[in-house]
């Protein structure tokens, strides 16, 4: 076997929501949309019509957003347990001291930056589904 790629897929409440936190926080791009009735895939979103489904990319990172009856249904293991989970994921990024800024302004909820004793700066936040997402780049 050999893994070539590694996307998360995030349940949440409102599709739609989480597209627009994701790009009006970390400038990711939406890619493609799932209507609610599973019968096409879509650029983006039309007004007055609900989504189960978005695929987003930033730089060389995407992730999936997928509405919380349809995740449970298709991630069986997903049924009974609440959203967010406890994992954080870890992403390496460039110019930390100005995102931790940023982040800070918007009134998000992160935590302080910090230098770890393996020689990252790093801080963590979390989301507005209660997902934890990690941010790191080699200390100087």
């Amino acid at each position: 076997m050999k893994i070539t790629k590694l996307t998360p897929n995030f349940e949440v409440t409102d599709v739609k929501e989480s597209v627009a936190y994701y790009q009006e926080n970390f400038g990711f791009k939406l890619i493609m949309t799932v209507p609610i009735t599973q019968n096409e895939i879509e650029q983006g979103f039309t007004e007055n019509k609900e989504y189960v489904y978005a695929m987003m990319q930033k730089d060389d990172v995407e992730i999936f957003f997928q509405r919380t009856d349809t995740f449970k249904e298709d991630v069986i293991f997903a049924q009974g347990l609440p959203i967010g989970a406890s994992v954080s994921f870890y992403m390496d990024i460039e110019g930390i001291r100005e995102f931790h800024q940023e982040m800070k302004l918007k009134n998000l909820q992160v935590t302080d930056l910090k230098t770890t004793w393996y020689g990252m700066q790093e801080f963590y936040l979390k989301d507005l589904n209660g997902y934890i997402l990690g941010f790191a780049e080699k200390a100087e």
